[in-house]
């Protein structure tokens, strides 16, 4: 049964994506990298180290076009013919949904699934939660941007099979960033309640390096404090912020 099913049996409806403050990260653009096959409908995920949303000038990449469980997912440069680069979203529910279906578990739902009108510690927060599935040439593959395990410090990001686990999920995470554009994202299978496991752009990497650096997961830098005038206060590293635009490179 895919996560949508799941989910629907478990809550009544799923947020959608106009309806989601936090999830404007992930509407704030319109420049993309995708194909003229992919369109619209493409995603095209880029770090702050990096680029803008009107210039977002690397994307995530599939590398060497591999559509296989375990091929290395990269940042590489923006281009309106290279399928590797095509990517779709799905919003899959927030994080209480996924919480609600027993796929989320542990710290992750009591800190970032708290369902509007209740509270863990102080915290009021229910984030959406998406899968970022390859397609290329607008194609879907099955596969989507993940980890292989539970997540630990400095594990790759790969193609992992959609819909089958938390390890395919990516939480927004506007609680820890607070009133920006950028924001952390999460891995849905963390296990970490104060520095959670995040998608990470390597330490001094440049996605021209040889050999490619790969996206990897490591525990959120810094720590916010939700509910309190302190979560102003961001200490978040930038290779650890995203943006997101839509649609074909112009």
């Amino acid at each position: 049964m895919s996560f949508k099913s799941k989910m629907l049996a478990a809550a009544a409806t799923l947020t959608m994506v106009g309806g989601v403050g936090t999830a404007g990260v992930l509407t704030a653009g319109t420049a993309g990298a995708a194909t003229p096959s992919c369109g619209p409908a493409c995603i095209n995920i880029f770090n702050k180290d990096f680029g803008t949303f009107r210039h977002p000038n690397f994307t995530m990449d599939v590398f060497r076009q591999g559509s296989r469980i375990g091929q290395p997912l990269i940042l590489f440069k923006t281009s309106n013919s290279d399928p590797a680069l095509d990517f779709t979203v799905s919003l899959q529910g927030n994080v209480s949904d996924f919480c609600a279906a027993g796929i989320i578990t542990g710290f992750t739902c009591f800190r970032w699934g708290t369902p509007t009108g209740a509270t863990n510690a102080g915290i009021t927060a229910d984030l959406p939660a998406f899968e970022f599935e390859y397609a290329p040439f607008g194609v879907d593959s099955g596969l989507c941007a993940g980890v292989a395990r539970t997540p630990f410090q400095g594990e790759g990001v790969t193609l992992a099979p959609c819909g089958v686990s938390a390890k395919t999920v990516w939480i927004a995470d506007a609680l820890d960033n607070p009133g920006r554009a950028f924001v952390p994202l999460i891995n849905g299978a963390n296990t970490n309640f104060s520095h959670p496991f995040v998608l990470t752009y390597p330490n001094n990497g440049f996605p021209t390096d040889r050999p490619r650096p790969q996206l990897q997961v490591r525990n959120l830098t810094g720590f916010s404090h939700p509910g309190s005038v302190l979560a102003v206060i961001s200490s978040v590293s930038s290779n650890q912020l995203w943006g997101a635009t839509f649609g074909v490179l112009r």
